[in-house]
């Protein structure tokens, strides 16, 4: 768990983040070093300062080693990207083609890219990439690569990879890992100092402190017209306060800032596919033992209950909950986002108090005691839904559903802890959870029944259908994009009549912006679950407006 900076230490980095000291600097920094010592008059005309959450402030900035994984023409470029409509587009690669196996992959490469060394971007550097990642596996959680057989470099810009089997989700992962140069690679170095083809290049990085990134000149695609950036990392409150006294161009707030106003700034909501929602223990109460012979008590009495399950999804009132919870900032959602290409969502109508309570009446339901809990054999309409300490948004928002439910006879419990408890009776009481990302592999992870109680985090709930786990297997096998596509669509169709989940709210990240500032919305990527980074990914294309 990381520590929470103060508005002290804030001060202390701002005031020496432009006059560091040429010890640490890579060489050829003596134009940045002239730069620094300018003082904060000459760095403010062509560079900002901003608060974009913990997002990158987790170690290593090694791509190899799972830094900036979701690539974002940063430091680091990736083979393919993402656009603003949600689609592949190439990014180091001019094309790609995808064999009607489904086992091969070959990428051609666009020519006369340069590393911020200088060296030239070759096929041999993606080989590299790929195969150093694969024999560290263990060191990259975020860019799974363990289906790859093989890459090759075929010629001088083209890279062929060979699955051990078909794979759809292979694309994404080749649009999270940036490349790095073969010959001047250093695990140590890049740690603090990764070289990539990106727009932006690393001058000076101090861990859960700052990073300084400098506009690479020579970028493929035309250099930045900010000069130099600077992230400062600090808590939530302190960089609200420092904002205020326009110490910062950017910063990250959460919901409940939306209606505040800051003199000479704006308020940016921009567009996500991020989703909150509520797991609902699928299966009835019972206990499993893992493979290391632990016990675990999995299932629960009440959300086992199809009509309970159903009825909080058609009997919440979801803009209520958001106005409640993040002062109306946010969309409803009864699944994944239409702006996923794989999203499937069938829209319902919801607030349908009087559906709600007639479904739980014939299922038997019923408040016999007039305490205002439906009950049924003996066992109330009462669950527990765990958020994380540390993050009140999760809080506000179960608490925001608990209230809103009241009305049906449910009660839900609102439990604040660890992510170590929460993990804990996740497969038996509820958890606030937030998902939204480009590979649509957070389906499989969430809804294929071989997952429960293998691995943390996937498939707590205990959801099994046979249905669902065939089209999965469908869409991982597909030898398009649009056939995966078209399969996993399928997929949700089939468990959506299950309400395994209590979808609530598409969330809209929530940024104060300088009014000097262009972050250029027009080209901003809809955001994947992780509020902070995902604004800088269009951050070459951000200007700063004439006086």
């Amino acid at each position: 768990m990381k520590k929470k900076k103060t508005a002290v230490v804030f001060w202390m980095i701002f005031l020496l983040g432009f006059a560091v000291s040429a010890c640490g600097q890579p060489k050829d920094q003596g134009k940045d070093s002239e730069r620094q010592r300018d003082g904060e008059k000459e760095a403010s005309s062509d560079s900002i300062v901003c608060y974009v959450g913990h997002g990158f402030w987790d170690g290593s900035l090694d791509p190899v080693k799972g830094g900036f994984s979701y690539g974002y023409d940063f430091i680091n470029n990736g083979l393919v990207r993402v656009n603003p409509d949600s689609e592949y587009e190439g990014d180091l690669a001019e094309s790609w083609e995808i064999s009607q196996d489904a086992l091969v992959y070959t990428y051609q490469l666009k020519e006369g890219i340069a590393f911020h060394d200088g060296s030239k971007l070759t096929a041999e550097d993606v080989v590299f990439t790929y195969e150093t990642v694969m024999a560290n596996q263990g060191q990259n959680e975020k860019v799974d690569l363990s289906k790859v057989e093989k890459v090759e470099a075929l010629d001088t810009y083209t890279v062929q990879f060979t699955l051990k089997e078909p794979f759809s989700p292979f694309l994404d992962s080749t649009a999270q890992l940036g490349i790095v140069p073969k010959e001047s690679y250093d695990r140590e170095s890049f740690d603090q100092m990764p070289v990539g083809t990106g727009p932006w290049k690393v001058i000076q990085y101090d861990t859960e402190q700052q990073l300084i990134v400098e506009a690479n000149e020579t970028y493929f695609e035309g250099a930045p017209q900010i000069k130099r950036v600077t992230f400062v990392d600090m808590d939530n409150e302190a960089a609200f306060s420092n904002a205020k006294s326009g110490q910062l161009d950017v910063v990250m707030v959460q919901p409940a800032y939306g209606v505040e106003t800051l003199e000479g700034m704006h308020m940016e909501k921009l567009e996500t596919m991020d989703v909150r929602n509520i797991s609902l223990p699928y299966r009835e109460p019972e206990t499993i033992t893992d493979e290391e012979g632990k016990t675990y008590t999995v299932g629960n009495p009440v959300t086992s209950d199809i009509a309970v399950r159903k009825a909080l999804s058609v009997g919440v009132n979801r803009q209520e909950v958001i106005d409640h919870a993040f002062n109306g900032v946010g969309r409803p959602a009864e699944g994944w986002t239409d702006n996923l290409i794989w999203g499937n969502t069938a829209s319902y109508e919801d607030g349908q108090v009087e559906e709600a309570e007639k479904i739980l009446e014939e299922a038997g339901w019923t408040d016999q005691d007039k305490d205002g809990i439906r009950e049924k054999d003996g066992v109330k309409c009462a669950f527990e839904v765990y958020t994380p300490a540390d993050e009140q948004d999760r809080y506000m928002l179960a608490a925001a559903v608990a209230e809103n439910v009241k009305s049906l006879g449910i009660e839900i419990q609102v439990k604040q802890t660890t992510w170590d408890e929460i993990t804990e009776n996740a497969y038996s009481q509820g958890v606030v959870w937030g998902y939204g990302q480009y590979s649509p592999m957070v389906i499989d992870s969430l809804f294929q029944s071989e997952h429960f109680g293998k691995q943390a985090y996937q498939n707590t709930n205990g959801y099994q259908n046979q249905e669902v786990d065939a089209l999965i297997e469908k869409a991982i096998s597909a030898n398009s994009q649009e056939n995966a596509v078209k399969a996993w669509k399928e997929v949700q169709t089939a468990y959506e009549e299950d309400y395994p989940y209590l979808f609530l709210v598409n969330i809209e990240h929530c940024y104060f912006v300088s009014d000097r500032l262009d972050i250029s919305v027009d080209t901003q990527i809809p955001h994947p679950h992780g509020h902070g980074m995902p604004i800088i990914c269009n951050m070459k294309d951000w200007t700063i407006r004439e006086k």
